[in-house]
């Protein structure tokens, strides 16, 4: 079964990142085509970068936070950020924890949840799709779009809506068909 990394991007304190990657990976391991692994950046605690390589040269990886980051990296066949949108862009601990590595990312497809506001978190999603295109993975073209205006109370407590669900399981199933041709290209390459 291909390994789906759910990988949760936001770091600060007080954050609903961490329970919309719960209920992301909830969704996907119901879904049934992954084996779904939480990957959540503030866990991680990536310093800025920090190798004295480049990331192009693939390692020898000189800490063992960018080893760690490079397997879990390097395990997974598909990848879903859940990231906030803040100021119209994406979060710095995921540019950071994105050009740690390289190879790494190669020829997997990408999904996006993305949260925010007054667009959803589409805004920061739509700068991060060529990023990920520049580290030669395939972004899929549904995405889960969370107003945490309507989908989280005051608590703190998310509501999944139809939309919600229906968006998930359509980007699922793209991800699944991408990860059995790139898996190949992966072979081939």
């Amino acid at each position: 079964m291909p390994r789906l990394n759910v990988i949760v991007a936001s770091t600060r304190p007080g954050r609903i990142g961490h329970v919309i990657g719960d209920w992301f990976a909830a969704t996907a391991t119901a879904h049934g085509a992954f084996d779904v692994r939480v990957a959540d950046l503030a866990e991680l605690n990536l310093p800025f970068h920090d190798e004295p390589g480049q990331p192009v040269d693939g390692g020898p990886y000189a800490h063992e936070h960018t080893r760690r980051w490079s397997e879990t990296t390097a395990d997974a066949d598909a990848f879903v950020f859940v990231m906030p949108e803040y100021n119209r862009g994406y979060s710095a601990p995921l540019k950071n924890a994105l050009d740690y590595l390289y190879r790494e990312w190669h020829h997997k497809p990408a999904g996006f949840v993305g949260y925010g506001m007054s667009s959803a978190g589409m805004r920061a999603v739509e700068q991060l799709k060529p990023v990920v295109a520049a580290l030669r993975m395939v972004p899929v073209a549904e995405a889960v779009n969370i107003h945490l205006r309507q989908a989280v109370d005051a608590d703190g407590v998310l509501t999944p809506t139809v939309a919600m669900a229906h968006a998930a399981r359509g980007m699922l199933d793209e991800l699944q068909l991408l990860t059995g041709v790139l898996s190949a290209a992966r072979v081939a390459a």
